[in-house]
């Protein structure tokens, strides 16, 4: 015996019951425009990275446009922090304001030492030093050698 071939049903299909509904093309529209611009959602977290280190009383916080020089970001902030608990502090903080804000951090490094912490928050990239440990490797003659006049203190 052959099996009995069904027809197969044409025409609109009925949700299943619990299912959510797709948005439409217009409240995807509507939604994209609601998104904050890659301009303003840099400058968002240039400045909200700058309020954390601010909370915990970073010292020497530098703001370095470096969209010119490299892809891999936009912004370089570097600031330094009175011993290893203050940089991881400052760290810390600069991770859990970004969380709060809706930025994902792709990663961190340096946390365990505490002498120097890189937060790596895609556009932004944040590095907290001892002093001797930012005197040494100079990251801001690094960047000014190139971009001349561009680094801003915050």
């Amino acid at each position: 015996m052959t099996p009995k071939k069904t027809a197969k049903k044409t025409g609109p299909r009925k949700p299943r019951p619990g299912a959510k509904k797709s948005p439409t093309r217009a409240a995807g529209a509507r939604a994209a425009a609601a998104r904050p611009k890659p301009v303003e959602r840099r400058s968002a977290l240039t400045e909200l990275v700058t309020a954390a280190l601010d909370d915990l009383k970073a010292q020497n916080v530098a703001v370095l446009d470096v969209r010119e020089l490299t892809s891999l970001a936009d912004t370089v902030v570097i600031a330094s922090g009175t011993s290893d608990r203050h940089v991881k502090s400052l760290a810390g903080r600069v991770l859990e304001r970004a969380k709060d804000g809706g930025f994902r951090a792709l990663g961190i490094e340096g946390e365990r030492e505490g002498e120097w912490v890189l937060v790596d928050l895609q556009d932004v990239i944040v590095h907290v030093m001892l002093p001797r440990v930012r005197e040494f490797y100079g990251l801001e003659k690094l960047w000014d050698v190139r971009v001349g006049e561009r680094a801003v203190p915050a």
